[in-house]
């Protein structure tokens, strides 16, 4: 039977590996959503315990599966009443994940592993090999997606037609801000073409799947290094896009990237799943730029390596 439900997606800016700082800072702005919005449902981004990005002190952010990222999550859910969602890298069994919980008013708690670190990213964690399929006692039968996975139709194929609702969210730096000359021109010209894949992505994601989206982004200025290059800054922001859409992928809500840090909310329908439109036989949803092919291919090998003959010696993770 169809029923209506208030959501609300946080769209944060946090701080580089200041993970105590973070979660104090998604303490407030969930709370602050709850009193604002009074939703059923809260999500906050992937990561949000620090952003992805090529950083020496990414090592260090790391917690336990079921530390404090996850007694934040789990506690403000029981506190509230509510359903709250986000995502944190959690170490398991001497590996990290990028592991993403749906907490329940009610104690239970489901979750999901990122399949495939983006890029620089595979330096820090390692993918995980669930479907990102939940059951909810609260909403029903639940997607979840974190990062890229929202932009690979690998992913839609396994929602599509399965689950109720999608949530998760993003972290998605854009290219170099702080170059000049013929690659700052380049940096420029890329930032606006990346807004303009990520821009349509949650809707796209939701025709494809059938069903409703709730995406939370992070925003704002971080500074990471090349990979490879660990002295070469690099200067860039957070695209935001938090966005709550339709099944048919029309935006109820939405915070781009000007908007910068807050949270936005919506009443979406659960019911049956119903795909609009078709799987199509290719890897990416948006037409991701040739630089960003290759850097995905190139940064993908480089980082796994590094990570796996950091873990030989025992250093993938700090503490």
């Amino acid at each position: 039977m169809p029923r209506t439900i208030t959501v609300a997606a946080v769209q944060p800016a946090l701080q580089v590996a200041d993970v105590d700082n973070n979660l104090a800072r998604l303490d407030e702005l969930i709370r602050d959503a709850h009193r604002k919005h009074n939703p059923d449902v809260i999500i906050v981004p992937e990561a949000a315990s620090s952003p992805n990005v090529h950083h020496p002190a990414m090592r260090t952010v790391a917690r336990p599966e079921r530390g404090a990222p996850y007694e934040l999550l789990t506690g403000l859910a029981r506190e509230l009443g509510i359903v709250v969602g986000g995502g944190y890298l959690a170490e398991r069994d001497g590996d990290a994940y990028g592991h993403y919980v749906l907490a329940e008013p009610d104690g239970t708690v489901n979750s999901h592993d990122k399949d495939i670190p983006t890029m620089w990213e595979q330096n820090f964690y390692v993918g995980g090999n669930d479907d990102g399929v939940v059951d909810s006692p609260t909403l029903g039968s639940v997607g979840l997606a974190c990062g890229w996975e929202w932009a690979r139709y690998g992913t839609a194929a396994r929602l599509g037609g399965r689950v109720d609702v999608v949530l998760g969210g993003m972290c998605w730096p854009t290219t170099p801000q702080n170059w000049v000359g013929p690659f700052g021109w380049w940096g420029n010209r890329e930032h606006l073409q990346q807004i303009e894949l990520a821009r349509p992505l949650p809707g796209q994601v939701a025709r494809l799947v059938g069903a409703p989206v709730v995406h939370a982004s992070h925003v704002g200025p971080v500074t990471m290094y090349l990979p490879g290059l660990p002295k070469v800054p690099y200067r860039t922001t957070m695209l935001g896009e938090t966005q709550i859409t339709e099944r048919d992928g029309t935006i109820l809500a939405r915070l781009s990237e000007r908007d910068g840090e807050g949270h936005i909310a919506a009443t979406i329908e659960l019911a049956a799943p119903q795909p609009l439109d078709e799987i199509q036989d290719r890897y990416w949803i948006p037409d991701m730029t040739a630089s960003v092919r290759a850097t995905w291919d190139v940064a993908n090998l480089h980082g796994k390596v590094n990570y796996r003959l950091r873990k030989l010696v025992g250093t993938h993770i700090s503490r």
